[in-house]
């Protein structure tokens, strides 16, 4: 069985927004976390995780007040100390029978259906033990870089305030949308470290522990780069916004 995570629990401190968290600033009439879950229940999932934390009052009387609770399950993130950390939380309450968790983001408004279910199948046809969404950016600012042998395979993810000399010439962006099995998942998790600049639990850095583990982890490439891009400023907001209104999605 397939479960969906959405992380939603961040303050979004590039935005200003004090008084709301990110998941709820407005985009064309609909809050950002709306185009997610709305994705997210098309793919018919057993269940949906919402990880909430900042202001989490309000992200949780959104979800009461518009969708249907019996397949929705809040995830409490008392500190938000990273994306792994996020996930971890969700080990007392993930359902049991869940095999395969995808982890999207509640700032993604536009990743589309179709390109989740290739996703999914790309994931299932691959034997994958984890996968993520690539793409390439002219300007990869603010994302994590795929790092990539000299076979073409992946070998970690390097956030960008972690990147080291050459590795800010890397295009290929990490969406920071994943799905994985949950067997050994939680396992990976309790053993990440915070040494880093954000002294955050990165969820991306249990790539490398895969992958010298010898498990089997795809990077499935898409072209259509603006599906994977996240909100962090108001003008980077407005410019998806436009883009929206102008390719009529």
């Amino acid at each position: 069985m397939l479960g969906i995570a959405i992380l939603a629990a961040g303050k979004g401190k590039r935005m200003n927004s004090v008084d709301k968290p990110k998941v709820l600033v407005d985009f064309l009439g609909k809050p950002l976390l709306g185009y997610v879950l709305e994705t997210a229940f098309r793919i018919n999932p057993f269940k949906v995780y919402v990880v909430v934390g900042f202001k989490k009052e309000a992200v949780i009387d959104f979800i009461n007040q518009n969708y249907n609770l019996n397949n929705i399950v809040i995830v409490e993130q008392k500190e938000q100390l990273g994306t792994g950390h996020a996930i971890l939380q969700l080990e007392p309450v993930l359902e049991k029978g869940i095999d395969n968790l995808l982890i999207l983001s509640g700032d993604v408004p536009l990743i589309s259906f179709e390109t989740l279910l290739k996703f999914i199948e790309f994931h299932k046809q691959g034997n994958y033990d984890l996968s993520l969404i690539s793409t390439k950016l002219e300007n990869p600012t603010g994302y994590g870089r795929i790092v990539r042998d000299t076979n073409g395979e992946l070998l970690r993810i390097v956030e960008q305030k972690d990147l080291k000399f050459g590795e800010q010439l890397i295009d290929e962006i990490n969406s920071g949308i994943y799905i994985v099995k949950t067997k050994d998942l939680f396992d990976y998790l309790r053993k990440l470290k915070n040494e880093n600049a954000q002294s955050e639990y990165y969820l991306t850095d249990i790539v490398e522990m895969y992958t010298a583990d010898q498990k089997r982890v795809g990077a499935f490439f898409i072209k259509s780069s603006t599906e994977v891009l996240g909100i962090n400023t108001y003008e980077e907001l407005k410019n998806l916004e436009k883009f929206f209104i102008q390719n009529e999605i």
